[in-house]
């Protein structure tokens, strides 16, 4: 017996002990907690219950160089539905009501709502869909609805709002406005001015310090934000969406008359360098176009006689021959180290002037003139093509700028006919862009400008950054080289390939360009053309230069060459240029008053004094000029699709109510 005793003594002593260590373990870790790890714990604990959270900065919006949005951010909401947060009682005396109400303004029978929504409930879906992608006016008819208009706790609407960025003009000028994907610190994650802009764009987030109330529900600490949000930049573009507007469609309608690959085309001002217009179309494989790659930025591929433009100005300058020295076309043929160059005309020209040959872009006369006088120091002339900036890029604002590719004597790709290649434009390489910006040097007397697409960031009213005009080369060439280079290319539309655009009621002055692309696959597999033309206008005081690419026409037409294919867009640009925009002739005697007039002019005068007091009825018109009646009265525009107006939300006859939306159904 003593001895079990014994043993429930010993028994209690070691419980005892372990018991006692415990205790000194718990002091000791509560000390630690306290003392050494308390400072990680206390902010865990405030991580857990208080945290900053992100106020979006609003996004600047891209507006033309006349004033039209051509990129701006609006919200869509989500509606969803936590189908067990309404009591028993509210549901059901609300759903029928409801069921009712989405039916009127998202299109489904009642009796499918009431359906999912009942399904919903059965089935404790806390976050049943109802819509996404609604207009801030749907989003605020549904919040009013039975049921929601209890709030997210009793009604169970749980909304959710993003911003998405829209183009209000639609597709035109896609490529070129872009899009941002990205971070301000990203480098892959965007595209034109949207991803260059950027900085500006996008503003700065704010910070909002909340506390944990409740599961899932936070509030605001204090007052006032812990950052202030700063919103972003408007950025204004060069563009001009008249113009835009044509050169678009006259693209698109060439390349679906040719059946096209893809084409681009790009109007730029020609003192300043400012891109008025830029459409880059590719064809999808059920045959429409859309923007794709920035084709005029982007693709650099061998330009064809369009590079002509070099070597007369080349020649000219170093004086080693006149726009009268006389060449041989050898019947048409001329041959390099076993290779024959060709003239388009089978038989050749016979003897003709270096300026007719340029004119009636003869390879044999062309060639002949360049290595004729460059043969022994074939350096001196690509030295020249280097001195016009052709062999590097432009430097570009926007990223993927294609690389322009000149062959150097002394390179391992050098050969001995490299030169006479160049001098028809095949062995080199440049975006059209950059042959654009070259050509717009001659109609500018010389100074060479960088093309720009943005001319200010601007925040309301307050000029924040404005770019001007960069020079890249004050004098490219003699005043006597442009002006005998001005007379022949105005001499290609009026006597040369490019004579089928010539028109007496204005004067456009280029040159035509037809490219073989892929000849040197192994039997000549995928080979296809590239027709190009470049120029300016009008010829003698030119505003405007402009370049049209397209490539891989249809052949079976048999007419590929530039001036069939690209010449045309080219004109039908400056055609309507000069038909829609006012004369800059002087006009005497401005003071004289004419009874007529001045009666008219009163008369309008006291009509557009009037304001308007109803919706006027803007079905048929263009949606450009529907949004600059209706804006101009003081309503808010939304449209949906292109062209002219198909529907308008608010009827004509109705009242205007202060800052009230419309919405444009176009097509």
């Amino acid at each position: 017996m003593a001895v079990d005793d014994k043993n429930i003594s010993y028994r209690i002593y070691l419980v005892a002990v372990f018991i006692f260590l415990m205790a000194i373990g718990i002091v000791v870790k509560l000390t630690n907690i306290q003392w050494v790890e308390g400072d990680y714990y206390r902010k865990l604990a405030k991580q857990r219950t208080v945290k900053n959270f992100v106020i979006p900065a609003n996004k600047g919006n891209i507006y033309s160089a006349d004033g039209s949005l051509l990129a701006t951010s609006i919200p869509n909401y989500e509606i969803r539905f936590d189908a067990v947060a309404p009591k028993t009682e509210a549901f059901e005396k609300n759903v029928k009501l409801l069921s009712d109400s989405l039916s009127v303004v998202l299109g489904r029978p009642s009796g499918y709502y009431q359906n999912e929504l009942r399904k919903a409930r059965a089935n404790k879906n806390r976050y049943f869909l109802i819509a996404r992608k609604l207009s801030y006016t749907d989003y605020i008819k549904i919040k009013r609805f039975p049921l929601f208009n209890l709030g997210a706790y009793k009604g169970g609407i749980i909304i959710e709002q993003e911003t998405v960025r829209e183009h209000p003009i639609g597709k035109i000028a896609e490529r070129t406005i872009g899009y941002d994907k990205g971070g301000v610190s990203g480098d892959s994650m965007g595209k034109g001015i949207e991803w260059a802009f950027r900085k500006y764009l996008n503003g700065k987030d704010g910070k909002i310090l909340k506390q944990k109330i409740a599961k899932g529900q936070w509030k605001p600490i204090r007052d006032v934000n812990e950052v202030d949000p700063q919103d972003g930049y408007d950025v204004i573009s060069t563009i001009d969406v008249f113009i835009q507007d044509i050169a678009h469609h006259a693209l698109l309608k060439q390349l679906e008359d040719y059946e096209a690959d893809h084409g681009c085309v790009v109007v730029m001002e020609t003192e300043t360098g400012h891109i008025k217009a830029i459409s880059n179309l590719g064809r999808a494989d059920d045959g429409s176009y859309y923007e794709t790659t920035n084709y005029a930025i982007a693709e650099s591929h061998e330009p064809g006689s369009t590079f002509k433009l070099v070597d007369l100005m080349t020649i000219l300058e170093d004086k080693v021959a006149d726009t009268s020295t006389v060449y041989d076309s050898h019947n048409g043929i001329v041959k390099y180290y076993g290779r024959s160059v060709r003239d388009s005309h089978i038989g050749g020209y016979g003897k003709i002037s270096l300026a007719r040959g340029f004119e009636l872009s003869s390879n044999t006369v062309m060639v002949q003139a360049v290595y004729d006088n460059y043969k022994n120091n074939p350096s001196k002339f690509v030295n020249h093509i280097n001195g016009y900036g052709l062999n590097k890029i432009l430097g570009l604002q926007f990223q993927g700028e294609g690389r322009p590719y000149i062959p150097q004597p002394g390179d391992k790709h050098w050969s001995g006919v490299s030169l006479p290649w160049m001098a028809f434009g095949y062995g080199v390489s440049v975006t059209p862009l950059q042959t654009l910006t070259y050509y717009n040097s001659v109609a500018n007397n010389g100074v060479m400008v960088k093309p720009q697409f943005v001319s200010e960031i601007k925040e309301w009213n307050r000029t924040i950054k404005k770019f001007d005009v960069e020079v890249l080369n004050p004098k490219v060439c003699s005043p006597e080289t442009i002006k005998k280079l001005k007379a022949v290319l105005a001499n290609v539309v009026k006597k040369g390939t490019g004579s089928k655009l010539y028109s007496k009621d204005f004067s456009m002055a280029g040159k035509t360009g037809t490219a073989m692309v892929n000849y040197g696959n192994v039997g000549r597999a995928g080979l296809y053309y590239a027709s190009s033309f470049v120029g300016y206008f009008p010829a003698d005081h030119p505003k405007y230069s402009c370049i049209v690419v397209v490539h891989k026409p249809n052949t079976s037409r048999n007419n590929y060459y530039g001036a069939d294919v690209a010449g045309p867009v080219f004109k039908r640009i400056a055609q309507k240029i000069f038909t829609d925009a006012p004369s800059t002739n002087e006009i005497k005697r401005l003071d004289t008053k004419i009874p007529k007039q001045e009666s008219n002019y009163d008369a309008y005068y006291t009509q557009v004094q009037k304001k308007q007091q109803s919706i006027p009825d803007v079905k048929g018109m263009s949606g450009m000029d529907a949004i600059a009646l209706l804006e101009n009265l003081g309503l808010k525009v939304k449209i949906n699709g292109i062209g002219k107006v198909k529907n308008q939300s608010l009827q004509a006859g109705q009242n205007i109510a202060k800052n009230t939306t419309i919405v444009l159904e176009l097509s």
